[in-house]
């Protein structure tokens, strides 16, 4: 019979001799009064411990990304690590169920609570990967709420094993040590809105409080993230949508926007790749921004540089045919308005083309 300081050393090589580079592990006492987001009995009701592990996406492709010069290669190293990440967590359970314990695999997106008659859109996850992350010394919150991480800032993906085990936790990153100066450049990058500028939330894991910028309707995120929509409010720079659609002030007012914006999106030519999901017909989507995952990293400067890639990289436009390129701010508001009617209403609404 193996010790938990044992079987917890395994589960740790295991995972970073599978692609993770950082792991840690919590427990239903380290998460203790935290929010429904960590009840890992919602998972596995004999729950008493959890693997989190990261992995890294290839830090090479942001630039061509972020100066609209090649979206296939990001999209697909992240589709690809985020789909080798989800196989870890199920190779782990099942080393785990071989050692005469349970033990349910946590996919690390796309998988949400199925409770209450909107939770397609509310998009509550089984268990916040984010919250075991930082609470077992994964990384850091940055004020996006995503995990920032010494080695490659936010350009990572996280995913979980949820475990009858006795395990050994892991202790939280020293608050000191990180290197989120509340720069926002994260909220800068994002044109859906999704953070709060100003308000912050925290969250009490085990007895610590960890605090990030508030989100706001995940809606946000939808509609912008997944292609239906990309100008930011400024008219001077988009994601790799070529969508114009009105990006609500209001999180009531997305009800509204997003039925028109996924007929349109469903209607408009689609590039290759992507990712499967269930929240749409034909149930596949775009990466098409992922900025605030992208633009963070330790060095100020290298911030600062792929911030400066985004702004000055254009706005996307596409063609009948489904080809993208970007222009400048100027030209693709000439080009959106020379669009006759059927084709033109599959990309903007009246408000967004006459602002700017």
């Amino acid at each position: 019979m193996r010790t938990k300081e044992e079987l917890t050393e395994d589960l740790r090589k295991m995972a970073l001799t599978l692609g993770a580079f950082k792991v840690g592990f919590v427990t239903t006492a380290t998460l203790k009064g935290g929010p429904p987001s960590v009840d890992l009995g919602y998972v596995l009701p004999e729950a008493r411990s959890a693997i989190c592990f990261a992995l890294a996406f290839d830090q090479s492709l942001i630039e061509a990304y972020f100066r609209k010069k090649d979206h296939k290669s990001l999209e697909t190293d992240k589709v690809r690590t985020t789909t080798l990440a989800n196989g870890i967590a199920l190779e782990i359970a099942d080393f785990l169920q071989q050692q005469g314990c349970r033990a349910i695999p946590v996919g690390a997106n796309f998988v949400y609570r199925q409770e209450g008659d909107n939770w397609l859109m509310d998009m509550h996850p089984p268990i916040s990967h984010r919250y075991l992350a930082v609470r077992s010394g994964i990384g850091h919150f940055g004020y996006s709420g995503n995990i920032i991480t010494q080695e490659y800032g936010s350009a990572i993906v996280l995913a979980t094993v949820v475990t009858d085990a006795e395990l050994l936790p892991t202790d939280p990153l020293p608050e000191a040590e990180n290197y989120c100066d509340d720069c926002r450049l994260c909220l800068s990058v994002c044109a859906s809105g999704y953070v709060d500028p100003l308000e912050k939330v925290s969250v009490n894991l085990g007895g610590m409080e960890f605090s990030y910028g508030k989100r706001r309707s995940n809606s946000r995120c939808y509609l912008v993230c997944g292609g239906l929509a990309g100008l930011d409010s400024s008219g001077d720079w988009s994601t790799w949508s070529p969508a114009r659609f009105e990006i609500p002030d209001k999180d009531e007012d997305f009800l509204a926007t997003i039925p028109g914006a996924t007929e349109a999106y469903l209607k408009r030519p689609k590039l290759e790749g992507g990712f499967f999901i269930c929240l749409i017909d034909g149930s596949r989507m775009e990466y098409t921004c992922s900025n605030c995952h992208f633009v963070c990293h330790p060095d100020k400067k290298v911030r600062a540089a792929r911030y400066r890639m985004l702004r000055e990289g254009g706005v996307v436009i596409e063609d009948a045919d489904g080809n993208r390129k970007a222009v400048s701010p100027e030209e693709a508001r000439d080009y959106i308005a020379e669009l006759p009617g059927e084709r033109s209403n599959l990309y903007k609404t009246e408000k967004k083309e006459i602002t700017s």
